[in-house]
């Protein structure tokens, strides 16, 4: 819906600022982690020089601050802007959006953990996170170019609205058959039945649109989880770390205590990481603007 004011200068200029610098600023603390407690953050690069491995880990994300993958494969999409505007002027690239679902579908986001890299050379375990993040990219483009077809075609979600029953159907049958297959065979893709929940929840929040504007409390509740969203996701798994360090906890809850016992813990912890994430970030925000009030704190830690 910006295409009309885009130039490529200025659009990278502003994810520059707007993404990546706090990307490179929140990368700190993890990059601390990998080489002080390199066993216990699960640093596969451990042994490399930090010229040689900063530059490594900022690359591919997943190492130093497990999230952020995101970020390097986001990245390739800001790249792609210029060329995806083109094939949309032109009116061509909506059209490609069921080749490009059927992509979604069967080039499946590869499972990769540290312990699986074991053996291999420095290379080749930094050559596994960037096909993973290219990978993703592939993956999650139908993704990408369907809320640049919402964005264009706003009156589209009110459609949603009509057929959400369906919607709602279909992902539960998707959820279901991915459960399935996970459990009994190799083929998962956990994407399609996000596709449809995303779906949902537009229709959903359209629908609702004026209602939740005039609930206040509910409005500056939800505009301040939309603030500080970006900073969480930047910062959480550092709060998530530590938690699971101080308790001795795994990052996947076994069954210790219960099916119930097992997900009051998840909660509990959910709980601590979500509150604890926005309190070190309204903390952070506030030391900066205090030292410059003019400060872009968004540059810094994402809000």
């Amino acid at each position: 819906h910006l295409s009309g004011k885009y130039e490529f200068k200025k659009y990278i200029s502003k994810k520059w600022t707007n993404v990546i610098l706090p990307y490179l600023w929140t990368a700190i603390p993890g990059i601390i982690f990998c080489f002080t407690m390199p066993v216990k953050y699960n640093n596969c690069l451990e042994g490399l020089t930090p010229i040689i491995q900063i530059p490594m880990l900022l690359s591919v994300g997943r190492i130093h601050n497990v999230p952020t993958w995101f970020i390097p494969m986001i990245i390739l999409f800001f790249l792609s802007s210029w060329t995806l505007l083109k094939l949309e002027k032109k009116g061509f690239l909506y059209k490609l959006l069921p080749i490009l679902f059927v992509i979604t579908i069967f080039i499946q986001r590869p499972e990769l953990e540290y312990y699986m890299l074991d053996g291999w050379s420095y290379s080749a375990k930094w050559l596994a996170y960037i096909k993973y993040v290219f990978i993703g990219y592939i993956h999650f483009f139908s993704m990408y170019v369907f809320g640049m077809f919402c964005s264009a075609n706003k009156d589209i979600i009110d459609k949603f609205w009509n057929w959400r029953w369906v919607y709602i159907i279909l992902m539960l049958i998707t959820s279901t058959l991915n459960i399935y297959s996970g459990v009994h065979g190799s083929w998962t893709n956990g994407t399609l039945s996000k596709i449809f929940l995303t779906v949902i929840v537009l229709a959903y929040l359209k629908h609702y649109d004026n209602w939740l504007i005039s609930k206040e409390k509910l409005n500056n509740t939800l505009d301040i989880i939309a603030k500080y969203s970006f900073g969480i996701f930047f910062i959480h798994w550092y709060v998530f770390f530590i938690y699971n360090l101080i308790f001795n906890l795994p990052n996947v809850m076994p069954l210790i205590a219960g099916t119930w016992g097992t997900l009051g813990l998840v909660f509990i912890r959910f709980t601590v990481v979500a509150f604890g994430s926005l309190f070190i970030l309204w903390v952070i925000k506030s030391l900066i603007l205090k030292l410059n009030p003019n400060s872009n704190t968004r540059s810094f830690i994402g809000v």
